[in-house]
Order: structure tokens, then sequence, then C-alpha cells
């Protein structure tokens, strides 16, 4: 790692992914921040492209020991570049170690990529990820829709659950368009058994509508902002 890497300073925010059915918090997503709360773009844009991968791996340790001095009781969401994978095979096996040092058990760990970053290597990637999955790591894929490979990567690749991406939740109790796609997600997850998240949820509209076609699990402003270095409380809707 360059020694301009290895200055760099950060911290994490936590954002709580909400089962409006079973009216509880089901989850954390550690969002790295600057060390005064700065956006992720902040801290991201400062990594040099030789040292994305190692300092990826940097992050998720931080996230655990954050999630740890918090107290997080719940499973952890954790972003993931699937390169850290495809080049360095035990690159997540450090990440299951020091979470069990810190009592957090694989069974708790979500791992999230975006459906962009694992058709780059989709075949290697799932064939490292599937033996993490088999100790009770689950994956999710973060952004489902906003990029080509939609539906079709589900047949080549099953994750535990999918997060819609926020493009298409924004207003979709108006737009007849999104109302369709959306409805598509969620009918052909059910039928494969994947879990959905509607992320990005702003507004008291916006989740009516999502829950009215099926969906439970949320996370957005609605519900509760990130919380920098704590655990926000989170709104649950009746």
């Amino acid at each position: 790692m360059s020694d301009k890497t290895r200055e760099i300073c950060f911290s994490f925010a936590c954002q709580p992914i909400v089962d409006t059915v079973e009216r509880r918090v089901v989850s954390f997503e550690m969002l790295v921040r600057g060390t005064h709360g700065e956006p992720a773009p902040t801290v991201l844009k400062a990594i040099s492209e030789n040292d994305r991968y190692i300092f990826d791996n940097k992050l998720r340790e931080r996230a655990i020991e954050v999630a740890a001095q918090l107290g997080v009781k719940c499973n952890l969401n954790l972003n993931l570049l699937p390169g850290c994978l495809t080049g360095c095979d035990d690159a997540l096996a450090a990440t299951i170690e020091l979470a069990k040092l810190h009592g957090i058990g694989p069974e708790r760990l979500v791992i999230e990529v975006t459906e962009t970053e694992i058709i780059e290597d989709l075949s290697r990637f799932s064939a490292v990820i599937n033996e993490y999955r088999a100790l009770g790591v689950m994956v999710a894929i973060d952004d489902f829709g906003s990029g080509y490979s939609g539906l079709n990567l589900l047949a080549d690749f099953m994750p535990d659950s999918i997060k819609i991406d926020m493009s298409l939740i924004r207003d979709i109790q108006a737009s007849g368009p999104r109302q369709a796609i959306v409805r598509g997600i969620v009918r052909t997850c059910g039928d494969l058994g994947i879990d959905v998240v509607a992320e990005g949820v702003e507004t008291e509209q916006e989740w009516r509508w999502c829950e009215s076609e099926g969906i439970q699990l949320f996370q957005g402003y609605f519900f509760a902002k990130p919380g920098f270095e704590s655990l926000p409380l989170a709104f649950v809707p009746n």
C-alpha cells in the first residue's frame, strides 16, 4: 500500500435495514465516511488504483471494529469489490476471522456487491464466494436494476438478496414504468427465493407502494438517516 493511501483517515456511518412486517431492524449497512462524517467519495477518491483492493479489505476490517464497538447485535452489510476475491482468495477469509474475534459469526455477515462489478468475472467470483456462503455468509446484489445485466444475472448467480436501486424507487407511486419493472423484479425474486430490499426510500408514498407489492425489507431516509459512528433509531411505520 502506498504511503498516500496508508495516510487516509476514515470511519463509518450505520444505516438500518428494516423489516416492516416483523417491525424490527434486521441489519446495519456500514457506510464509509471521513473522520468528521464527510461523504464516501471524499475518502474513496483519494485511493490510488493500485491500492483499491488492499484498501477495500482495510475498510471491511474497520467496519467490523466500529460495529463491534457500537454493540451491533443484528446482521452487518459490508461492501466488497469482487476483484478482492478473484485476485486474492483469502481476502474474505480475513474478514470472517476478524469478525469472529469480535463475536460476529459468518452467518451475520451480508456481503454487498454491485451487478456491474460481478459480471466482470462472474464464474470466478461465483466459485470463490460460494465457498464462503457454505460457511453461512450471505450475498446481496446492491443497486440492482441500475445496470444492464438485470434479471439475467439472477439466472447465473443466485444471491441471498437484492437491493433495488433507488433510481427505480424514487416516486414509484407515480411512475407506471418503474412500477412494472419493480413488479417484475419482486415476482422473479419471489419465485427464486431471493429476498428483496427497497433502498433509498424517502417518502411514505414510496414505502406504501412497495409494501403493497410484497416488499417488506427497506432502507432509506424515511426509516433512518445513517448515524455517524452511532446506531440510529429506526422509524417503523404501522
